[in-house]
C-alpha cells in the first residue's frame, strides 16, 4: 500500500510539472502574438477618411526630387482683353441687359444719371470693374445732359476737384475714370495735369478714350504717378455688324501680339448682340475676357504713344 501510494504522489508530481510547463508555452505565445499586433499598424493602416497628411494624398509635383526640383514653374499669363463699355447710367432698361454679360467687362458709368447709382451697385456685385465716364469739355457744342457739370478748360485746379468729387461720391463703387468727349478738355496740358491730381488724390486709375489725336491724358497720367492706359480699338465707331467684326479682329489680333488690349463701346442694344457672338472666339483664340484693373496690376503707367 505504500508503494501504491509513492506512486500515485509521483505521478501526480510529473502531471503538475506538465500543466505548469504547458501553461508557461501558453502564456509565451500570448505575450509573442500580443507584440506582433501592437506593431502591426506601424506597416498596415486602414484607407479611406481624410488623408492630408499622408504621402499618398501630395500631388506628385510637390514632392522634392533627388536633384530639388519640385515641378514646373507657373507660366506667364495668357494674352488678355479689357472690354470697356461706355455710356451707362441714362436708360434703366438698357443698362440693366447688360449685367447678365457672360464675360468680365468693365463699365464706364455716366455721373447723375437716374440708373448711375443703382447699376453701378448691381455691376459691382456681378464682378464687373466700374469705373466713372466723366464729361469733358468737346471741340464742339454739348449735346447731352450732362452739360451741367462738365469739365471744362479755364476751371482752376479746385474747381476741377470739386466736381471730380461730386461725380466720384455718386458712385462710390468707381476706382477708375474715362473720359466723355473731351477733345479739348483733354488736349489741354494745364487742365489734364490738375485733373490727374485729382484722381491721384483717390487713387483712382484712368482710361483714355482717345477722343483726339492731341490727348495728352498720358502724359499727365505719367507725370502725376497715375496707373493709366488707353483704348487700343472702338468696336462699334460703326455700328454696321461687318465693321464691327472687323474691328474686333484687329483687338484680337493686338491682344495676342502684345499680350493685351483695351477694346471700347458702347452700351448699345446692336452692339450688345455683336458681342455676344463675337465672346466664343475669345476662347478659341486663348484669350481672357479682364477688366481693366486687372491689366494695370502688372505695371503702373503704360507710356503715351
Amino acid at each position: 500500500m505504500p508503494g501504491t501510494a509513492a506512486g500515485g504522489t509521483g505521478s501526480g508530481r510529473k502531471r503538475w510539472g506538465w500543466a505548469a510547463l504547458m501553461a508557461g508555452a501558453f502564456l509565451a505565445g500570448l505575450m509573442l502574438v500580443g507584440v506582433v499586433l501592437i506593431r502591426a499598424p506601424e506597416v498596415e493602416r486602414p484607407t479611406g477618411g481624410n488623408l492630408t497628411n499622408s504621402p499618398a494624398a501630395i500631388p506628385p509635383s510637390s514632392v522634392p526630387s533627388d536633384n530639388g526640383a519640385v515641378g514646373p514653374a507657373p507660366g506667364p499669363p495668357g494674352p488678355r482683353l479689357a472690354i470697356v463699355v461706355d455710356g451707362l447710367g441714362y436708360d434703366p432698361v438698357r443698362d440693366a441687359e447688360w449685367l447678365d454679360f457672360p464675360e468680365r467687362i468693365t463699365v464706364s458709368v455716366l455721373p447723375h444719371g437716374p440708373s448711375s447709382k443703382s447699376f453701378a451697385a448691381s455691376a459691382r456685385t456681378h464682378g464687373f470693374g466700374v469705373i466713372l465716364h466723366i464729361p469733358m469739355e468737346p471741340e464742339g457744342a454739348v449735346s447731352d445732359r450732362t452739360e451741367p457739370f462738365l469739365l471744362r478748360r479755364g476751371m482752376t485746379p479746385e474747381e476741377i476737384a470739386d466736381r471730380f468729387d461730386r461725380m466720384a461720391a455718386d458712385i462710390p463703387q468707381a476706382n477708375g475714370a474715362s473720359n466723355h468727349m473731351g477733345s479739348a478738355f483733354t488736349s489741354d496740358p494745364a487742365s489734364m495735369a490738375a485733373f490727374a491730381q485729382a484722381l491721384k488724390g483717390k487713387g483712382f486709375f484712368f482710361v483714355d478714350s482717345v477722343t483726339s489725336a492731341g490727348t495728352v491724358a498720358s502724359m499727365a497720367m505719367e507725370q502725376a504717378g497715375v496707373p493709366a492706359t488707353r483704348r487700343d480699338v472702338i468696336l462699334d465707331d460703326d455700328g454696321r455688324p461687318e465693321e464691327m467684326r472687323r474691328q474686333w479682329a484687329v483687338a484680337i489680333d493686338l491682344a495676342k501680339e502684345r499680350g493685351q488690349a483695351v477694346l471700347l463701346c458702347h452700351a448699345r442694344r446692336e452692339t450688345r448682340k455683336a458681342l455676344l457672338e463675337l465672346l466664343p472666339q475669345l476662347r478659341k483664340e486663348g484669350i481672357r475676357a479682364v477688366a481693366v484693373e486687372e491689366l494695370l496690376s502688372a505695371r503702373t503707367v503704360r507710356p503715351h504713344e
